[in-house]
């Protein structure tokens, strides 16, 4: 019987079978044999074969081949990566400039990955009702910034409910993954969009300006219309995973189209004569925040922080 993965507990999955049915599933042993180097070789959005038991309960038996996905580097397992979803239509990054404050490097770092792995993202801006006329200033400046690149940018307030209807309308007949910071209001924002859905919220840390985490498993949830929300737990730090040195230009397409320009074809934008990309960064055709981001993915391919996916 086939199914589709719509909930993550750890060692079991909810499968809402084509007929309809919510079956908890366990993996089949063989799954763990196979060389995949993940935390969790099954992700939700996976479209899965099961056999049901006589308990009611199933086993996993096949995945079928993933359209795409979103992979971050496991954070206590440098060696594994996790995935965040499969089979994604889109994903919304939630970010905020404040309260917490979400740096360019960690949303270079997301776009990077979803680029790799052929995901559509769009940038949604949270908690605008909490900036002050700087936030507000700074935010104007970083969606000039990522609207000019491709992303599309959107202005939101879930506690007042600003924006919430542009974002629904993006939501229709898609599979779309929620990801961002802890404490970015990604859970107030899910439960704003899908009312009914009550996802746990909780407040942020007054001392750290840091969020708690409220979504400890990966979940789908219904969009009227059609299509699914993809909730993930907050994530702390965004570490790409299986990228080589010279792929990683590639991810950032105003580096990539600029790079054409390059005097040679292997440059590696850092020192080379005759390189385009430093020239444009130079005349801020490409922003200086972007630049230093690839810069650290780099710096993190050189430490020896990528490791090879199997």
């Amino acid at each position: 019987m086939k199914g589709l993965v719509i909930k993550n507990t750890g060692s079991w999955y909810q499968v809402k079978t084509d007929d309809g049915r919510f079956i908890e599933c366990k993996i089949k042993g063989s799954f763990r044999l196979k060389g995949i180097k993940s935390t969790n070789p099954i992700a939700v959005g996976d479209r899965v074969d099961i056999d049901i038991n006589a308990e009611g309960t199933a086993l996993i038996t096949n995945i079928e081949d993933r359209k795409n996905y979103i992979v971050r580097r496991s954070s206590n397992l440098s060696k594994q990566s996790h995935i965040l979803g499969a089979n994604l239509d889109q994903c919304l990054l939630v970010v905020t400039v404040n309260y917490p404050e979400t740096s360019t490097t960690f949303i270079d770092r997301f776009l990077a990955s979803a680029e790799a792995y052929r995901v559509p993202v769009k940038l949604i801006f949270n908690k605008i009702d909490a900036y002050n006329e700087d936030d507000l200033s700074y935010l104007d400046c970083l969606i000039n910034l990522y609207t000019y690149i491709g992303y599309p940018c959107f202005k939101v307030s879930a506690k007042e409910g600003t924006g919430i209807q542009e974002v629904r309308d993006e939501l229709k007949g898609r599979i779309t993954l929620f990801s961002g910071h802890s404490g970015v209001g990604k859970s107030t924002l899910i439960n704003a969009l899908l009312p009914g859905v009550n996802v746990k919220t909780a407040e942020i840390s007054s001392y750290h300006k840091k969020g708690m985490h409220t979504t400890t498993f990966s979940e789908m949830f219904p969009v009227d219309g059609g299509g699914y929300i993809i909730d993930t737990p907050g994530i702390k730090g965004f570490g790409t995973f299986d990228m080589e040195v010279e792929e990683i230009s590639h991810y950032f397409p105003e580096i990539f189209k600029t790079s054409e320009n390059c005097k040679y074809n292997n440059c590696t934008h850092i020192h080379e004569p005759g390189c385009a990309v430093l020239e444009a960064v130079k005349e801020h055709r490409i922003s200086e925040s972007r630049y230093n981001s690839y810069l650290s993915m780099l710096d993190d391919k050189e430490e020896g922080k990528y490791r090879a996916a199997h």
